[in-house]
């Protein structure tokens, strides 16, 4: 992941020196920059979409530890009494506690796994968002005639006719 970062960096950088040197005299490119922290931060929506999945969060929390207490007392009592159960009870003690685990094994992997409940959640609330922050930075980079919009993690914004992207894939295609 961090290497696709560096990775995009690189090549965003070099997309601008190449252009750059390409527009030489004739025009010199306009480049602005959007502090994506500070946009997060003081972007009202995105903190009530925070503020609603941590709430929805914590809640998940909460039940995934009352089910992980609720296993270990049901742990604590059986080693109190397994010397004094019979073998038929202590199978169905530890059955019922491996039920238990199970269950809590299946519920934080539902919610906190991979493509999980809590991954959703904040995928449905902020992706209209970036949707909403993406397209801002478009209108305020054409409405100021902007070439390049970078933020923190790169590229936010090229005019297409920037776009090198076709010539690329079709070098890639002659190799």
């Amino acid at each position: 992941m961090k290497s696709v970062k560096i990775l995009s960096l690189i090549l965003a950088a070099g997309i601008t020196v190449l252009i750059l040197a390409s527009v030489g005299n004739a025009q010199i490119a306009k480049f602005g920059y959007v502090d994506s922290d500070r946009i997060f931060a003081e972007f009202k929506e995105w903190g009530k979409a925070q503020e609603d999945f941590n709430i929805q969060y914590k809640a998940w929390d909460d039940e995934a530890k009352a089910m992980q207490k609720e296993v270990e007392e049901m742990m604590t009592e059986y080693e109190k009494q397994k010397l004094i159960l019979s073998v038929e009870k202590k199978k169905e003690r530890e059955a019922a506690i491996e039920t238990k685990r199970n269950a809590l094994d299946a519920f934080t992997k539902d919610i906190f796994g991979p493509a999980g409940a809590a991954e959703r959640k904040n995928n449905e609330l902020v992706k209209p968002l970036l949707e909403k922050i993406n397209g801002a930075i478009e209108r305020v980079a054409t409405e100021g005639n902007y070439d390049f919009v970078f933020n923190s993690s790169g590229l936010a914004y090229a005019k297409k006719e920037y776009d090198i992207t076709d010539k690329v894939l079709g070098m890639l295609e002659q190799q």
